[in-house]
């Protein structure tokens, strides 16, 4: 790629921008790990939502005699691992956090790390092939965020643009 088309590209994507999509993907991500969270707490079995049959999957996993006879603490894992972790990243976004960008790369790593586990307990299934994208989307975007962040000289102060 041309310099001068690089750099024309690079302007283009500013600093406010970069938020904008990293406060749509902590929110969009968040709210979808809450959501499916709740769906686990309120059928429990799966049957309602039809998860009955990914059940057995979890039993390819240490302790599944006592953590997984039911979706309630792969339910509190989701919303601990993919919902709260999103939360605060969108609370740090807000607050022009220096850890901002560091925290959207880090949602989208571990949301990539949760879909492979996935992929080793079920096969591929096109949800989870989506939300993989998904987390290598925010971790790319994260990363823009922070090498932005630190073109303009922001990246020591406690708040950025």
């Amino acid at each position: 790629m041309d310099y001068m088309v690089h750099k024309e590209l690079t302007k283009k994507i500013t600093l406010k921008r970069i938020r904008s999509f990293s406060i749509f993907w902590s929110l969009f991500i968040g709210i979808g790990a809450l959501w499916g969270t709740i769906m686990m707490f309120t059928d429990p079995l799966g049957n309602f939502f039809g998860f009955s049959s990914l059940l057995p999957g979890f039993q390819k996993l240490p302790f599944s005699d006592i953590l997984f006879q039911n979706f309630i603490f792969p339910g509190i894992a989701l919303l601990l691992v993919n919902g709260v972790t999103n939360f605060i990243s969108f609370f740090l976004i807000c607050r022009k956090s220096r850890y901002a960008a560091v925290s959207v790369m880090f949602c989208g790593i571990v949301l990539m790390l949760w879909i492979t586990l996935q992929f080793i307990i079920w096969d591929f299934n096109w949800l989870s092939n989506t939300y993989f994208i998904f987390g290598l989307i925010q971790a790319f975007t994260g990363y823009i965020y922070w090498k932005r962040k630190n073109e303009n000289g922001v990246g020591n102060d406690r708040k950025v643009g």
